[in-house]
């Protein structure tokens, strides 16, 4: 786990402050100031690890903010959606946790606003009835006729005063707080849905292991319901503390495995994929025996992830690791208002097949691959 001294500048303070950083994951404690801090990277052995730095109560990634507490001594952590009824996101009917945060930076997120690990604004032009309340709330007069996305963000100080003004809707909070104990007794309302269908909580994002701590006292209270508990991740995460934390209170894990080239894989998803193939292989080895149901998939990306290369070489690795089951997600394209509404830019992934569902035939074609190199599909 990385670790060192780093200096990082305060807004409205003159000096650097220095603080000992261990690793990516901190425990959290109460704080009373409300400081801004910027981002700090760090370069260990080729890998980006974004590290947040904590000085007061609020921290600042990339324009976002993140609060992070005990409350009454309970660990909290961010998230922006629990949605119930899914049949999507594992076996059964489940309820899915989604997470804020992502080490990863693809450029396809289908979820784009759960890249940051801080609280956002997003806008909705078809439920805005034009009223005028947000400019008149607003201070720092981030809001103005005109703008394409409505929200200035390099102004917006995320008070969510015209969140509080707005008699539409079209203004929300992306990002709240939950406590562990708070999820779990969400989730155990639909635990006889669960209990008749197999199915249980799924936990996703984003990237639930930037929320290690939590997550693991999350998963270790729903096993304690007898409740089934998948995680959904990209799979850059420090291996030794997700099997130390982690993996031992997990039934299922669905391991995306995007793109074999690692230098295609920086291009677009902001870092190497070193950590996450040794992660999968790692994984891949502790499930073999084991009641852990290891899942890869594979996101079909038009030009970018579902290449006959891209197909063959995952293929090749995941035989390597003695994995014979794998699910392809086939494009959707809804992102793209996602991406909007959050004044994100979408420039580089706007290419050809993407502003469409992917045609069933290509899907087909993609399967043919992963078929002839011996791997079945996630039912066999």
């Amino acid at each position: 786990m990385t670790s060192g001294l780093i200096s990082i500048m305060v807004r409205g303070c003159p000096v650097p402050v220095k603080c000992y950083l261990a690793g990516i994951s901190s425990e959290f404690g109460r704080f009373s100031d409300e400081y801004r801090v910027t981002m700090a990277q760090r370069n260990d052995n080729g890998v980006t690890l974004t590290v947040l730095l904590i000085v007061g109560g609020i921290i600042d990634h990339g324009g976002a903010r993140m609060k992070t507490a005990h409350q009454g001594g309970h660990r909290v952590t961010l998230l922006f959606e629990i949605k119930g009824n899914s049949l999507d996101d594992g076996p059964g009917i489940r309820t899915v946790v989604f997470f804020k945060g992502c080490p990863l930076n693809c450029a396809w997120c289908h979820n784009p606003e759960s890249k940051s690990p801080g609280q956002e604004i997003a806008y909705d032009p078809n439920t805005c009835i034009d009223c005028g309340r947000c400019r008149e709330a607003c201070l720092e007069q981030a809001i103005l006729p005109g703008n394409p996305h409505s929200i200035d963000r390099t102004r917006c100080t995320l008070c969510c005063a015209c969140i509080d003004a707005c008699p539409s809707g079209a203004l929300t909070r992306v990002g709240f707080e939950k406590t562990v104990e708070e999820v779990v007794r969400i989730a155990l309302r639909d635990k006889p849905f669960f209990d008749n269908s197999k199915g249980g909580v799924t936990l996703s994002g984003g990237e639930p292991t930037m929320h290690m701590d939590y997550v693991a006292d999350l998963a270790r209270g729903l096993k304690e319901e007898k409740i089934h508990v998948l995680l959904e991740t990209c799979g850059f995460f420090p291996y030794d503390r997700f099997r130390e934390l982690l993996l031992p209170h997990l039934d299922a894990v669905y391991f995306d495995l995007k793109i074999f080239d690692d230098a295609r894989h920086r291009t677009y998803c902001g870092a190497s994929n070193n950590r996450i193939l040794d992660n999968f292989r790692s994984l891949a080895h502790e499930a073999t025996g084991s009641g852990l149901a290891l899942l890869p998939r594979i996101p079909l990306v038009p030009g970018i992830t579902d290449t006959d290369d891209n197909l063959h070489s995952i293929a090749a690795f995941l035989q390597e690791c003695r994995v014979s089951k794998v699910d392809l997600l086939p494009y959707n394209p809804l992102w793209h208002d996602k991406c909007r509404s959050i004044g994100a830019d979408t420039g580089m992934a706007v290419g050809p097949g993407m502003n469409g569902f992917m045609h069933r035939d290509h899907v087909r074609h993609c399967w043919d691959i992963i078929r002839r190199c011996g791997l079945a599909g996630k039912d066999g």
